[in-house]
């Protein structure tokens, strides 16, 4: 997850889609008839649907809404409909909200910072007011891109393209493929060099080979796009290059692996000596591309996706220097859209953000600037956001949470008959090897090598894209420091790492509603603690389940065990991928299985945690409901929202993790639990009953 990214759509759209973390919210489905009989047991203190929730942390819900039937509107319909999607949103929930927070308080810091900045904030304060200076980026215009844009029209031969293709990696452009350092799977305490697929456009494969109307649409906007760009770039001749970038992105996208195949880690670990590499694509002279990127020549290095390299060979062999030229203008034109003048940024919202996500108007710009700076500058940022946000007490409590229910994983283990006692004792030794990481590094990064000047915003950018460029390349060849983020501390989401073994949650969302400090346990059990658990999950999940305690590529399940689990875990494949997202499309199963096996997972060991934490309490209402109905609460709040049909399509075809509602109604109708916490009834919708799918 390392990497500076600019405001480029291609990347931010990148960073949406990415399987890390947890999503944000998504939409809701119909209301449906309630029921009283099944109605929780709420006092007239309990939640109304209407006015303030009797405790803190609790929703105010919409009783004319059956829990048993449709949980998720039960819990969310009020916050939704006092919540409306912002013009500037492709979708709005919890998740968004407290994002948008965030960002009002970095917003605040930073219009200090650059009205009076310190030594220790000049960076950030130049870095943030550099990028509101619209006067200044209109009056220069194109020429800060200028030299790479130069270096590009000037290619005399493809013999001097890879030295052309060091230089647009450097400046963070993701042409033909990409490299950087990786934690090496079968030795997870070294950093190795990596080659990867890359240079498309658009999300995924599949969007270059869809038949359906809407897919053509998408495809045709996506060419009119490049067109548009081109000619406000002043280049000739735009409509035919424009398809000779949509030709060569098909030519990529079809060597490449879709996101489903790459949820493989055996898909996309491949060892291969640099003989080997060389031998594969010899049309890039990679000895000289490893000498530009200030690395050591390595001994092996994992080439990802070797046909990829293969195909990419073949398609530089045959195309002419002309349409080269015309695919390079185009990526690089795509990566810096949002540092130009305005009628680029314009335009890139029109596709990125209006056709592909529906959104109806652009951000503000301090907004933007505010998300730039924390993309490049996030821990030298961070640290004001955690001065103002986070305190001692809030982690002391969190790691309290961790404990609990690390435990109760721990305990589940003996409970599972299909798993055999010699899988067991391995689980349990990864369980004991794991780690977290709460609110923000314990040693911050140093941007002191990065110059940052007030007066040039895509200077600025792309000397941020080579700083972390050359930050990571020179991890190559040695050990791992276990010690690094792969989120800055204002971000609001969390993460399980495989190789490193760990839970990482940054103190963005360590904030209402996911940890509220005056709420009860059973809310925070609820919320942050299935957070919580779903992260620790992860790493028992259809592709965590691959990677030892120490972080390696392993296999250590017995093959009966292995059946059994993929058994139940087809059911989830199964269950979430019957959800419709919008019109013909559903959710995809296998994509989104292992956030979905987290989601089943975490809530099970979070709830367990909660109940021997309680103890003789349990059983002690608040606002008139059972601790066990404020657990349920607090986890459905986390996620309210909706999200508009361009994005929920999106979502659904290209986001490991699934649609709000699904996530909350899924994952609960597979409960016992939670239909014995609000007595529902075996014929209830919400009621999975012999059908529940359960893994852990």
């Amino acid at each position: 997850m390392s990497g500076v990214r600019s405001l480029s759509t291609s990347a931010a759209l990148a960073a949406l889609i990415a399987a890390a973390g947890l999503a944000g919210c998504q939409s809701t489905d119909t209301k449906a008839p309630a029921s009283p009989a099944a109605q929780p047991a709420s006092s007239p203190q309990g939640p109304q649907g209407a006015g303030m929730p009797a405790a803190p942390g609790l929703p105010v819900v919409d009783n004319d809404v059956n829990p048993c039937e449709n949980f998720f509107l039960h819990a969310c319909s009020v916050w939704n409909k006092r919540n409306p999607i912002p013009a500037d949103q492709p979708r709005w929930g919890t998740f968004n909200k407290l994002a948008d927070d965030n960002l009002a308080l970095l917003h605040d810091e930073l219009e200090k910072l650059a009205a009076h900045p310190t030594p220790d904030s000049q960076r950030v304060a130049d870095f943030y007011a550099a990028c509101m200076d619209e006067k200044g980026i209109e009056a220069r215009g194109l020429v800060p891109l200028q030299p790479l844009l130069g270096r590009i029209n000037g290619l005399k031969s493809k013999k001097a393209l890879t030295s052309l293709l060091v230089d647009l990696h450097i400046a963070g452009v993701n042409a033909f493929h990409r490299v950087g350092q990786q934690q090496d799977y079968k030795d997870a305490t070294q950093v190795i060099a990596g080659v990867y697929q890359g240079g498309l456009g658009l999300p995924d494969k599949p969007y270059y080979f869809r038949d359906d109307e809407k897919s053509k649409q998408q495809r045709a906007a996506y060419v009119a796009h490049i067109q548009k760009m081109m000619e406000l770039a002043g280049l000739p001749d735009a409509a035919a290059k424009a398809q000779t970038v949509m030709t060569i992105e098909t030519r990529l996208a079809d060597a490449s692996l879709d996101r489903v195949a790459m949820r493989e880690p055996e898909n996309r670990y491949h060892l291969k000596t640099f003989a080997e590499l060389r031998k594969l694509d010899p049309a890039i002279d990679w000895a000289a591309y490893i000498r530009g990127a200030g690395v050591k020549q390595p001994a092996t290095l994992n080439v990802s996706n070797p046909d990829y390299m293969k195909r990419e060979n073949e398609l530089i062999h045959s195309l002419s220097l002309a349409d080269i030229k015309t695919y390079l203008t185009w990526r690089t034109l795509s990566a810096y859209a949002n540092w130009l003048p305005d009628a680029f940024v314009q335009e890139n919202f029109n596709f990125y953000e209006r056709t592909m996500r529906g959104a109806k108007e652009m951000k503000p710009r301090w907004k933007r600037c505010v998300s730039a700076t924390d993309t490049a500058l996030g821990e030298d940022l961070g640290k004001y956001f955690v001065a103002r946000a986070f305190g001692p007490e809030k982690k002391a409590r969190m790691l309290q949470m961790v404990a609990d229910i690390r435990k109760s994983l721990d305990e589940t283990f003996p409970t599972l008959t299909w798993m055999s006692k010699e899988t067991q004792a391995k689980a349990h030794a990864k369980l004991d090897a794991f780690t977290a990481k709460i609110g923000y590094p314990d040693k911050w990064r140093d941007y002191s090598a990065l110059a940052v000047s007030r007066g040039d915003a895509l200077g600025n950018a792309l000397r941020a894209e080579s700083f972390e460029f050359h930050y990571d390349m020179a991890k190559i060849g040695k050990p791992v420091d276990k010690g690094e983020w792969g989120m800055t501390p204002p971000t609001v989401n969390a993460y399980y790492s495989s190789t490193h073994n760990d839970i990482n949650f940054p103190a963005g969302i360590l904030q209402p509603p996911f940890f509220d400090s005056a709420a009860d346990d059973a809310v925070n059990y609820g919320a942050i603690g299935v957070v919580i658990g779903h992260e620790i999950s992860h790493g028992f999940d259809d592709q965590g389940r691959k990677f030892d305690g120490d972080g390696n590529l392993k296999d250590w399940w017995t093959a009966d065990d292995a059946a059994q689990f993929k058994t139940r875990a087809q059911c989830l494949v199964d269950q979430y991928g019957g959800y419709v997202a919008d019109g013909d499309v559903k959710e995809n199963g296998k994509l989104k299985l292992g956030e979905n096996t987290a989601d089943n997972g975490g809530i099970r060991v979070a709830y367990r945690a909660l109940m021997e934490r309680l103890g003789a309490k349990k059983d002690e209402k608040i606002g008139g409901l059972t601790a066990a109905q404020r657990f349920f609460y607090g986890f459905a709040q986390v996620w309210c929202g909706e999200a508009r049909p361009e994005y929920r399509r999106l979502q659904a075809q290209t986001d490991p993790h699934s649609l709000g509602e699904y996530r909350v109604n899924g994952t609960l109708s597979n409960m016992k639990e939670f239909a014995e916490a609000f007595n529902c009834k075996p014929t209830d919708k919400m009621v999975a009953g012999e059908k529940a799918c359960r893994v852990w």
